[in-house]
């Protein structure tokens, strides 16, 4: 029963698969090889935008830092949640790799910010000399509240970055897992609604260390390029990076992947409606929970084999996969439950 992150999750076999075929042969190097150019038409199909520029990293760290740093200079700052990645897990990487740009926080229940907050935030810093000055705005979907943002909620912000001069950069380690949840397209989403660049996420939804920042700005393409190679992470053999990102979109996998780790949440957090005293701290939205248990039911739960975060406090945040089953669900929930 692991539910620690679907950082954990095994590679499934069509992603094994594409791997072994991409292993044949030599072919030319540093992203010049076919499995690249096809997913690039690939990724300009699906989202709707035959001139998006696709780079791939190998993780959530660089594609989010090497995309924020393409609209923020080191005297700027990136506005976002105060509980964003960016901010709680990256150890100061947009900040390093921007040259010393500031993030500045923004409020908002459940890990959402709002353009109320939004707007709040905004107004600390227009018109002041003495302010930093903000250029992008980083939304993440699904957030790390597992709640997620709807196209019209992430095009009022969007808007609203957009009137102040902001670019707007989105997180999507679980890109996948929002959309499942939300029935949007890939390009309502990200370019209709505003967005310029998007770090599409493949990690947590079964690859194998395969991320991509999806520019919307051509322009910025070629900045990018360079950056990404002084970061030192352009690398020489792309083809398996880029092989299993073709083998995840082709016929949906992606969203079919996405789509039952979201059930399983939800069959969770149903099944919490049965264990006495248990309390969703956000709504459950796409495959990740937040619940406070008494000290006793994580007992038993660990005692049966349950791995997943202690948040303190009795309270704990779980994660499904890809690969977690309806049996594991239930018997997480029966050991809840004593």
């Amino acid at each position: 029963m692991f539910f620690a992150s679907d950082n954990g999750a095994p590679v499934p076999e069509p992603i094994m698969d594409a791997l072994t075929r991409a292993n044949q042969g030599q072919t030319l190097s540093y992203g010049a090889d076919a499995p690249m150019a096809r997913l690039r038409t690939q990724i300009r199909e699906i989202f709707e935008a035959p001139d998006a520029q696709v780079h791939l990293v190998t993780t959530g760290t660089a594609a989010n830092s090497l995309a924020l740093a393409l609209y923020t200079p080191p005297y700027g700052a990136t506005l976002c949640h105060r509980h964003a990645h960016i901010q709680v897990d990256e150890c100061g990487a947009p900040e390093f790799f921007s040259g010393g740009a500031k993030l500045l926080l923004v409020d908002g229940e459940h890990g959402k910010i709002t353009p109320d907050t939004l707007t709040s935030a905004l107004t600390q810093t227009d018109g002041s000399v003495h302010s930093v000055q903000p250029t992008a705005l980083s939304l993440t979907n699904v957030t790390e509240a597992g709640t997620t943002y709807t196209t019209s909620e992430l095009t009022a912000l969007c808007a609203l970055a957009k009137s102040h001069g902001l670019a707007t950069h989105l997180d999507g380690a679980r890109f996948a897992n929002a959309l499942a949840a939300t029935n949007a397209t890939p390009a309502d989403m990200t370019w209709r609604a505003g967005v310029d660049v998007l770090t599409l996420g493949g990690t947590k939804n079964g690859l194998l260390g395969a991320e991509a920042i999806v520019l919307f700005d051509p322009a910025k393409s070629w900045e990018l390029e360079l950056r990404r190679k002084r970061a030192g992470h352009l690398s020489s053999k792309m083809r398996y990076v880029a092989a299993q990102m073709e083998a995840w979109f082709d016929g949906g996998y992606w969203l079919d992947m996405a789509r039952h780790s979201n059930a399983m949440a939800a069959r969770f957090a149903a099944g919490l409606a049965s264990v006495e005293d248990a309390e969703l701290l956000h709504p459950v939205q796409a495959n990740i929970a937040f619940v406070r248990l008494p000290a006793a039911a994580h007992a038993r739960a660990k005692a049966a084999g349950a791995v997943y975060s202690d948040l303190g406090g009795g309270a704990s945040r779980l994660v499904t996969a890809w690969c977690t089953t309806p049996d594991e669900i239930d018997a997480l929930l029966a050991a809840f439950r004593g």
